[in-house]
């Protein structure tokens, strides 16, 4: 088979890799319906997280079931299915509590930008979606390997709640998910910061009542302005960094609460939290817990997360992919083996 392989910073390329096999028994391998580029990924792709050898690289993913183990019971070959980001049992104490990204035998994942992907704990990680699944619900079921639920996890770590005043820094994939996140739990105003136009389309596609193209002094101004004079009850951080993780914690109204979803590359002042009674709370997101949900929401078409996804390619353009990214010239990209 074939499957993307980061070699260092800037070089993705398609290269042919070994099939995968059953290695378990709780083991099941999947044919790749469609893959995705990940706003973390270009992490690797530039330079700023370290790539010291070749390694396959993705993490989201939908397919059809091709084989399972002897103690698989969940899914069968044939059955189209979404996972996590991360693997899951489903039975430990982690996963009962919901906690399913920190399972206790569970794990990440590498190389699911391939044609096919061997998936650990098959039952407690993937979701079968009923069928016959329509080609126009790829998108947005592919949405829910990583970013809608991942959005959904910045509402909810954020406490976000009918009528509240949202606001939402970053307006990558997992902004704008978050945007619909919040907007699908019946948040007052949300208020997306963007600088650009064709993200700012999507936002307020999604539900955002207010855009603020500013940074820094400026933007949070303009949030005051429009929350009485505090900041927002929720805000959720979609970027990482210093700048964004400080602009988070300035446009939380005291009080108010701060769901963290940016890969960390920054400090926050813990003390200025404190004093202002701002809660903190966030992490990678419970997928498999969020799941059946947001699956329920997609088949019923009453929210559409694919439209994230602006540029399709196939696998073999696995380098385009990365580099429309990189560049802005895509929000996210969807490619097909």
């Amino acid at each position: 088979m074939f499957g993307a392989v980061i070699h260092a910073p800037g070089d993705v390329r398609h290269e042919e890799r070994t099939d995968p096999v059953i290695e378990h028994p709780t083991d099941a391998v999947i044919r790749t319906v469609a893959a995705c580029v990940c706003g973390s990924d270009l992490w690797r792709y530039r330079g700023i997280s370290e790539v010291t050898e070749p390694t396959p690289i993705g993490h989201e993913y939908v397919g059809v079931v091709e084989e399972v183990g002897g103690d698989v019971t969940t899914v069968a070959p044939g059955d189209f299915v979404v996972g996590g980001f991360t693997h899951s049992c489903g039975t430990c104490a982690a996963c009962r509590a919901g906690a399913t990204c920190n399972c206790l035998n569970g794990g990440g994942y590498a190389g699911c930008q391939a044609e096919k992907i061997r998936i650990p704990n098959a039952d407690g990680t993937l979701l079968t979606v009923p069928g016959p699944v329509d080609d126009d619900l790829v998108p947005s079921l592919l949405a829910l390997s990583d970013v809608m639920c991942t959005g959904w996890h910045g509402a909810v770590s954020a406490r976000v709640e009918p009528g509240a005043n949202v606001v939402v820094v970053g307006d990558g994939a997992v902004g704008l998910c978050a945007v619909l996140s919040a907007a699908t739990m019946g948040a007052g105003k949300v208020i997306a910061l963007s600088r650009h136009a064709d993200r700012q389309a999507v936002a307020t596609e999604f539900g955002a009542t207010h855009i603020i193209a500013e940074r820094g002094e400026e933007a949070i101004a303009q949030i005051k302005e429009l929350t009485d004079g505090i900041g927002a009850d929720c805000v959720i951080e979609c970027v990482g960094t210093q700048d964004a993780r400080l602009t988070a914690v300035d446009a939380c109204r005291v009080g108010g609460d701060i769901g963290l979803l940016g890969v960390p590359h920054g400090d926050l002042p813990v003390d200025q939290l404190f004093w202002q009674n701002k809660g903190l709370k966030g992490g990678p997101a419970h997928v498999r817990a969020y799941l059946p949900h947001l699956l329920e929401l997609v088949l019923s078409r009453q929210i559409n997360p694919g439209r994230v996804f602006d540029l399709e390619l196939p696998l073999a353009e696995i380098g385009e992919a990365y580099a429309a990214m990189d560049e802005r010239r895509a929000i996210k990209t969807l490619v097909r083996p």
